[in-house]
C-alpha cells in the first residue's frame, strides 16, 4: 500500500488504528523505574504491592505514555509520505484510568482527531492515544497528543 500524502490524510480524521499486542513485563517496569528514579514499591515490590488494591506490581503511568511511539510503530496507522522529521508538541489532556498489572498484554489505539498544515510543509496532528489492556473494557490511559511533522 502506498504511503498517503499529508493532504490525503486529512480525509482520515476520525479513523482508528490499533497496534499489535505487547506484554508489559516486570523487567520493562523495573528498567523504567531505574531510568526515571521512580522506585515506588507499587512498581517494584511484588510482595508489598500484593497487599494494595492493585494486587501486584503495576506499570508507571508515564511508562504507558512513553510507549506511544513503540505502539504507534506496531500499529496499522499509515506513515505519511515524504515525512522528514516528526516531533512531540504537547498534549491537551492525559488521564490514567486503570492500572496495568505487570505481565499484562496491552496495545495502543490511535484516533486521528485533527490534521492541519500550519505552514507550508509543517503539519500538526492531534491524536487520541489510548492504552487498551487485554481482558478489560476500560483503557489504562487516554491522552490527546499533538505532534508536528515536516514534509
Amino acid at each position: 500500500m502506498a504511503e498517503p500524502t499529508a493532504q490525503e490524510m486529512t480525509s482520515q480524521v476520525g479513523a482508528v488504528w490499533r497496534s499489535d499486542w505487547i506484554v508489559l513485563d516486570q523487567a520493562t517496569i523495573t528498567a523504567f523505574a531505574d531510568a526515571t528514579g521512580d522506585h515506588q514499591f507499587i512498581h517494584l515490590d511484588p510482595e508489598a504491592a500484593a497487599a494494595t488494591p492493585f494486587g501486584g506490581t503495576i506499570a508507571h503511568g508515564f511508562l504507558l505514555l512513553s510507549l506511544m511511539p513503540r505502539l504507534a510503530a506496531l500499529s496499522d496507522q499509515p506513515r505519511i509520505a515524504d515525512t522528514r522529521m516528526e516531533v512531540n508538541y504537547g498534549g491537551n489532556r492525559t488521564r490514567f484510568l486503570n492500572p496495568v498489572r505487570s505481565g499484562s498484554r496491552i496495545r495502543g489505539r490511535f484516533t486521528l482527531l485533527a490534521l492541519e498544515e500550519k505552514r507550508p510543509g509543517q503539519w500538526q496532528r492531534t491524536t487520541e492515544y489510548a492504552v487498551e489492556v487485554d481482558g478489560t473494557d476500560k483503557p489504562a490511559l487516554i491522552a490527546e497528543w499533538i505532534s508536528q511533522f515536516f514534509t
